[in-house]
């Protein structure tokens, strides 16, 4: 560290010299090109680059052999789902693990929820959030920094957790075979378009409906700020039957009742009912979303074991908004092995585009070499990649396997949503290394956390801005 320092120190002049009012001059880029040597090994390590993806040439020989799938500790869970080309990764990892618990309790041969039910009332509850945050902002600027995040997050297909408790706690659940997939709702971007649209079309026009009635007056008085309210609220209806004709258009009409037989793994009729999506829900699954789980963040660029709340963060308006504890990552693992061991699975998220091995479906940060193949140093720790915006959590999965050996673990898997010949048979398979450096998620039953744990989720939360980088939809 020193003689990095005596060096540093050393060059801080010449590039001093070298540099006018910031911008870049002969002599600067003279001092820039020497980067690049021109040596035979540069040479020879351009003409492979310039031909071949670098994440081909950067993957580890060492790491050519498939990892050990073997695992200590398992969930019984049977097929894998496929959220396709939209953003519902955390619609099918939540409704995943719910999935689990019905197939082992019933002894099923297989089956899933209808992830398209759950998501037309995901974009309609999105639609009527977005504008009723525009009539809650009415008074202020549309440059304002709250009104122009609305404006830039009008919808999305993407979500977290919160969302599914909300979702289902509000609508219930139906089976696939009742309300299956469509070509929109596997391929989510033009609706989306035509929704994001719409909406906001529709807040200028509601903003408008404010700015008339205010006219030249600094502002309303109580008996006008309502009859307005109720103006834009007639407005935000009609705005909502646009979006239900197009959601019903583009993902089917969503089931009111219906009729359902259950059958076990020996096609042994279980029942055949009529059912509303609420009585199936309480029926099959009866788990309290909204209360009985929590989640768990590992976020070193903030202080361990506070709770966080995200502002605006949620999916449905009268619902609840994101709302986390912060803790080690030792202590996650710790709630995470006694949920598998019990045979639970669990929500989890992970930044999971980096050092992934598609092929293989094995996530290590041994995979690829890219410092040795470019000669830069790309390495930071957790807490800088989070601050630079250089990781964050990307998609969700359904966490079901730990291995472990000598009482810690070596290495996880979980299910994924990108089908079955995805990957190792449809789930991806974690080192420890990596959980440490990417897992950002979890949300875990109450019946595993601590006594600890449950006191620390009693403090008031620190309310965070809904623009918060870190806290993006998962994909």
């Amino acid at each position: 560290m020193k003689k990095f320092l005596f060096t540093l120190a050393f060059m801080l002049p010449l590039v001093a010299n070298a540099q006018v009012d910031g911008g870049l001059n002969d002599k600067a880029l003279l001092e820039i090109r020497k980067g690049y040597t021109a040596s035979p090994t540069d040479k020879a390590l351009r003409n492979a680059i310039n031909n071949t993806a670098i994440f081909t040439l950067a993957q580890d020989a060492d790491r050519a052999a498939m990892i050990d799938t073997h695992f200590s500790d398992e969930v019984k869970t049977k097929g894998r789902t496929n959220q396709k080309s939209s953003g519902r990764c955390w619609l099918f990892t939540g409704l995943n693990v719910m999935r689990a618990k019905m197939i082992d309790k019933y002894n099923l041969s297989s089956f899933t929820f209808s992830q398209n039910y759950v998501f037309f009332y995901d974009q309609l509850e999105k639609s009527n959030l977005f504008l009723q945050g525009i009539i809650d902002t009415r008074k202020l600027k549309v440059s304002d920094r709250q009104v122009r995040w609305l404006l830039s997050n009008p919808i999305g297909d993407g979500g977290q957790f919160t969302g599914v408790a909300n979702l289902v706690e509000k609508y219930g659940l139906v089976p696939s075979d009742i309300m299956p997939e469509t070509y929109a709702s596997n391929n989510t971007s033009q609706m989306n378009f035509l929704l994001k649209t719409l909406l906001r079309k529709s807040a200028i026009e509601l903003r408008a409906i404010y700015e008339k009635a205010l006219g030249s007056k600094s502002k309303l008085s109580k008996k006008e700020e309502k009859t307005i309210l109720e103006k834009m609220n007639l407005a935000k209806i009609e705005v909502l039957k646009k979006v239900y004709r197009i959601l019903s258009l583009s993902l089917g009409v969503p089931p009111t009742n219906f009729e359902y037989s259950l059958y076990d793994s020996n096609n042994k009729l279980i029942s055949t009912e009529k059912y509303t999506p609420q009585s199936f829900y309480k029926k099959y699954v009866s788990a309290d979303l909204e209360n009985n789980y929590i989640m768990l963040m590992n976020d070193p660029s903030r202080e361990y074991n506070k709770v966080y709340e995200i502002d605006y963060d949620r999916h449905v308006y009268d619902g609840q908004n994101w709302l986390y504890l912060n803790l080690p990552i030792e202590d996650i693992k710790e709630m995470a092995i006694a949920s598998i061991k019990d045979n639970t699975a669990m929500y989890f998220s992970c930044d999971v585009g980096k050092f992934l091995d598609s092929k293989k479906g094995v996530l290590d940060i041994a995979n690829y070499d890219y410092n040795d193949l470019m000669g830069v140093n790309f390495d930071m720790p957790k807490k800088d990649r989070i601050e630079s915006l250089a990781s964050g959590s990307s998609h969700a999965m359904t966490l079901i396997a730990v291995d472990i050996k000598d009482g810690k673990p070596t290495k996880w898997m979980v299910e994924n949503s990108w089908g079955e010949t995805n990957g190792y048979k449809g789930n991806l398979i974690m080192t420890d290394e990596w959980f440490d450096g990417y897992m950002f998620r979890l949300v875990v039953d109450k019946k595993y956390a601590s006594e600890k744990i449950m006191k620390l989720l009693q403090q008031k939360a620190i309310m965070l801005p809904a623009w918060d980088p870190m806290f993006k939809s998962e994909n």
